[in-house]
């Protein structure tokens, strides 16, 4: 098969087109024929040699696909209520940048009706992300505030729907007017350009002082004691990235005062177990939103997957609404 391998730690140009065994599905595995891989901040950080692959898994990067189901155990396949070409998209642990990919069948879903799958290939990881940091460790409720570091980022545009449409004020942060119009298109009540306003500020002025609920956070660093800041009493942060770095100084004090909670996450090395559960709580909850046209997928650009290099190269750039994904068809 046709694979993206990354050669050596370094610059997007390590990544290079490559031939690899075919892979073997193992019992509760399923083999997908993959037509589109999705790009994550996860794979430039693999690229870079900063994130390292949990044990067995494939050295390839790639966390997401979509394709149709080319081989399986007739058990697995008929626990999973699928069956030989039906289309999926799944979240892996590794491995999804190639022609073929295998799959826990717990992580594998059914392309909502109305995507294709170059739509279906951008869920996974961040709808996994999202549901979990969000829904499941955060809690946010109906009627509660949402404030989303980086609303435009692939994270950030399915955190503004999602959060939307089961009933949040949502409130982003973005680096551009224009992206923060692109956050305000997609239903965020607020955007916040962080390069000219004060989040933490403008968080308690459209709050009316009170303060968001829970905060997404991709950055950590010294947004996160500004966060606590701007929480509401009982609010909560959930960290799941630390692109403005790893130490932070918080006001211990403060977090005591409003009864906040700070968690953090990393959802590849979770067992399949927890991503399945996940994952059955999307199809049950999220699935039919997307299949209703209330939540849809948001694409800046696809790539030919040999030009892997460059989709990573604007992935770093930052200057993307969305996700970016690679397509295999020739």
């Amino acid at each position: 098969m046709r694979a993206i391998e990354i050669t050596r730690f370094g610059p997007p140009e390590v990544l290079r087109e490559t031939q690899r065994p075919d892979p073997v599905p193992a019992p509760g595995e399923l083999l997908i024929a993959v037509q589109a891989s999705g790009v994550n901040r996860p794979d430039v950080l693999q690229r870079k040699g900063l994130y390292p692959m949990p044990p067995g898994v494939s050295d390839l990067p790639g966390l997401e696909v979509a394709g149709t189901v080319a081989g399986g155990a007739p058990e697995d396949l008929a626990a999973a209520g699928l069956k030989l070409g039906d289309a999926v998209c799944a979240l892996v642990a590794g491995g999804g940048y190639a022609e073929l990919c295998v799959a826990p069948v717990g992580q594998c879903l059914p392309v909502p009706l109305g995507l294709n799958l170059v739509q279906a290939a951008s869920l996974p990881e961040t709808f996994f992300t999202v549901w979990q940091n969000v829904f499941s460790i955060a809690r946010l409720q109906p009627g509660e505030t949402l404030l989303v570091q980086g609303g435009s980022s692939g994270i950030g545009v399915t955190a503004i729907q999602l959060a939307g449409a089961l009933g949040s004020q949502v409130i982003v942060t973005a680096g551009s007017d224009e992206k923060c119009a692109a956050c305000l298109a997609l239903g965020a009540d607020h955007a916040i350009n962080y390069r000219t306003q004060d989040f933490v500020a403008e968080t308690k002025r459209l709050t009316g002082g009170r303060g968001a609920d829970v905060v997404l956070d991709m950055v950590a660093g010294d947004y996160v004691g500004r966060e606590i800041e701007c929480l509401a009493d009982d609010g909560r942060i959930a960290i799941i990235a630390t692109q403005g770095g790893n130490a932070s100084q918080v006001d211990a004090g403060l977090v005591l005062r409003k009864r906040l909670t700070i968690s953090g996450s990393t959802l590849r090395p979770r067992s399949v177990a927890y991503k399945a559960a996940l994952a059955r709580e999307l199809r049950e909850r999220i699935w039919p939103l997307i299949e209703a046209g209330r939540v849809k997928p948001v694409i800046h650009q696809v790539f030919p997957a040999a030009q892997a290099g460059q989709a990573h190269a604007l992935m770093e750039s930052s200057t993307h609404v969305g996700k970016i994904v690679l397509a295999w068809s020739t």
